[in-house]
C-alpha cells in the first residue's frame, strides 16, 4: 500500500515554515496521542504516521530530498525506517519535548502527567559513499560494502540503575516556606537510561561495545542520482544498554560514462558524421546505456541537428517513466585533402546546390540552446 503524502498528513502546504510544520505536528500528536485514545489502534497508527512526517519535514536535508523525489528519495524509508519499525519509545525519545507538559512520556503515563520512563539511547549514524555507473543507475543494483561499526560485545550484561531503580529520573523534595517542592531531573548515574553495565567482556569499551568490520548489503533502486542519500536502517553504530542502533547513510556518487552525458533523466551523445554521410544519408550505431541503437541519418542532414530517442534515458526514481536519449549531429570537416579531392570541391563549390539555403525550420545555434534550457 502506498504511503500518504507527508504534507497531507500534517495538513500543511509545501511552503510551510519550520514553525508551521512544528505546530501542525503538535496538533496531530495531541489529537491522536495514546493517552487520549487508549486502546485505539487507528489513532496509534495516525500518531506514528504524523511522527514520521514530522521527522522528515523538520529536517531541511530530508525535506529537500522528499520534495524532489517523494517517498522514493527516502531510500524506501521515511522517519524511523518508514514507520514499520517505529515504536512509541522512538517517538518520545526523539520528540518528547514537543508535547510540552501536556502528556506523559509513553503509555500509562496518564493524560496530563509529566513523568517519563527511562529513555532508550540511539547509536550514531555512519556515512559512506558508493560509486555507481550509468548501467547501475539505470537498472538498480545491490552493493556489498565493508563497514566498521560499534556492536554490542557478546556476553555484555546490564543491571537496573541503583540510583533511580530503572526509572531514568531522580526526584528531589525540597522544603520551602511555601511547603514541599518536588523536582524531577535526569538520573546522573545512568543518564536517563535506567540501566548500567553489569559485566563487560575483555576488549569491549566501558559501554560494552566492540568495533568490528561487517559486510552490509545495500539495495540500490533504479533511477538514483548523484547526491541522493539512501538509508539502511540499523546498520550504524549500536547504542549501549540495548538501545536503538543507528543507521547507515549511503551517499551516491556517479562515475562518468565514456560516451554519454547525463542531464537529469535524459542522456546526450555527440555523433560525428562525414560530409558524404550528411549529403547522401546513412545509418549509424550509437551507444545507449544497456545496448547499441541504430539510427537513420536523412539525406541533407545539417550539422547541429538533434535526434531524440524516447525512453532511452534513465528511469525516474518515483516510477514515472524514462528520460530520453538525444543524439547531437556534428558534420565533421576534414582539414587535409588530396589534390584530386581539392579539385573536386573546387569544381563544385560555386554550384547552386552547395550555396547555403537555410529553411524556416532550420534552427540556429542560439535557438537550439534556448530550446534545450527551456
Amino acid at each position: 500500500m502506498s504511503k500518504r503524502d507527508y504534507y497531507e498528513i500534517l495538513g500543511i502546504s509545501k511552503s510551510a515554515s519550520a514553525d508551521e510544520i512544528k505546530k501542525a505536528y503538535r496538533k496531530q500528536a495531541i489529537k491522536y496521542h495514546p493517552d487520549k485514545n487508549p486502546g485505539d489502534k487507528e489513532a496509534e497508527e495516525k500518531f506514528k504516521e504524523a511522527a514520521e512526517a514530522y521527522e522528515v519535514l523538520s529536517d531541511p536535508n530530508k525535506k529537500a530530498r522528499y520534495d524532489q523525489y517523494g517517498h522514493a528519495g527516502m531510500g524506501g524509508s521515511g522517519g524511523f525506517g518508514g514507520g514499520g519499525g517505529m515504536n512509541m519509545e522512538d517517538i518520545f525519545s526523539h520528540f518528547g519535548d514537543i508535547f510540552g507538559g501536556g502528556f506523559g512520556g509513553g503509555f500509562g503515563g496518564g493524560f496530563g502527567q509529566q513523568q517519563r520512563g527511562p529513555r532508550r539511547m540511539k547509536g550514531s549514524d555512519l556515512r559512506i559513499r558508493v560509486k555507481l555507473n550509468l548501467e547501475e543507475m539505470m537498472n538498480g543494483t545491490t552493493k556489498k560494502v565493508k563497514v566498521k561499526r560499534f556492536k554490542q560485545a557478546p556476553g555484555t550484561t546490564f543491571k537496573t540503575c541503583p540510583t533511580c531503580n530503572g526509572s531514568g529520573v531522580q526526584i528531589r523534595v525540597t522544603n520551602t516556606f511555601l511547603g514541599q517542592m518536588q523536582t524531577q531531573t535526569t538520573c546522573g548515574t545512568c543518564q536517563g537510561i535506567g540501566k548500567v553495565a553489569d559485566h563487560i567482556p575483555p576488549g569491549a569499551n566501558n559501554q560494552g561495545l566492540n568495533k568490528i568490520e561487517e559486510t552490509v548489503e545495500i539495495k540500490i533502486p533504479a533511477g538514483v542520482r548523484e547526491g541522493i542519500q539512501l538509508q539502511v536502517a540499523g546498520k550504524g553504530n549500536d547504542a549501549p544498554f540495548d538501545g536503538i542502533a543507528g543507521d547507515l547513510l549511503v551517499l551516491i556518487d556517479e562515475e562518468p560514462h565514456a560516451e554519454l552525458k547525463r542531464d537529469g533523466n535524459n542522456l546526450h551523445y555527440d555523433l560525428y558524421i562525414s560530409i558524404p554521410d550528411a549529403i547522401l544519408g546513412s545509418s549509424k550505431e550509437v551507444p545507449a546505456v544497456n545496448n547499441k541503437v541504430r539510427i537513420k541519418i536523412d539525406k541533407g542532414t545539417q550539422s547541429g541537428k538533434v535526434l531524440r530517442l524516447k525512453g532511452q534515458g534513465l528511469p525516474s526514481l518515483n516510477g514515472h517513466g524514462n528520460g530520453d536519449l538525444f543524439i547531437h549531429i556534428n558534420v565533421w570537416t576534414p582539414d587535409k585533402l588530396t589534390k584530386e579531392q581539392e579539385a573536386f570541391f573546387e569544381k563544385i563549390k560555386d554550384d547552386e546546390n552547395f550555396s547555403p539555403h537555410p529553411q524556416k525550420d532550420d534552427k540556429s545555434f542560439f535557438d537550439r540552446v534556448k530550446e534545450m534550457f527551456s
